[in-house]
Parts: structure tokens; sequence; C-alpha cells
């Protein structure tokens, strides 16, 4: 039976891009065979209004704030998801990363 795989994907703006892709490495994420580092990246733009008690990363409190962003697209087995997204919340520059994270059905075919 093949391990149980997850989907992993957030948004990372462009400088810190290239740790936060290291840092799922790092962790066990996006590897297929020999193969490591495993991602897809695509730019995208972000928007968002601080509230009064945010600490923005980038853009102004109280305002709404348009913020180019590189979104990263990778995959792990399931038993180093936590491994995975603690590495991204450590890499990432903002309070509050977004996630998405499905539970992937991979079977034994």
């Amino acid at each position: 039976m093949l391990p149980q795989r997850v989907y992993v994907a957030t948004t990372v703006p462009q400088p810190s891009l290239t740790a936060v892709l290291n840092a799922i490495a790092a962790a066990g994420g996006g590897q297929i065979g020999h193969y490591t580092h495993c991602a897809f990246t695509n730019a995208r733009v972000g928007r968002f209004r601080p509230g009064p008690n945010a600490n923005p990363h980038t853009g102004t409190q109280g305002a709404i704030n348009a913020v180019d962003k590189w979104r990263v697209e990778t995959f792990c087995d399931r038993a180093v998801a936590r491994a995975v997204l603690s590495a991204i919340r450590a890499a990432h520059p903002y309070e509050e990363p977004v996630f998405d994270i499905l539970l992937l059905n991979e079977p034994d075919l």
C-alpha cells in the first residue's frame, strides 16, 4: 500500500520564496522518487486589510493592501505533514500564513 499523501499550498512574498521552498524540502515535503524540492509556483496578488491589533509584515494597518506573492503548491507523506507545516511557518515572514491542506487518496493500483 502506498503512503497517504497530503497536498499543501500557501502563498509567500517573493523575497521569502526560496527559504520556504527549502524549508519544505528539509522537512521531507516535495519528494518524488529520486527528486526533491518538487513544487509548483505561480505569481498572485494578495489583498488584505490589517485590523487594529495586527502587525503586518507588508502593507498599511487599516488600509486595503495589494501585495505581489507566489503561490507554492507541493505535497508530502502524511507522516511528515506536521513537520512541513511547522517548517513553512518558521520560514514564512507573515504572522498568519494561510494554507490549503488536502488529504489525498492514492489507491494501490
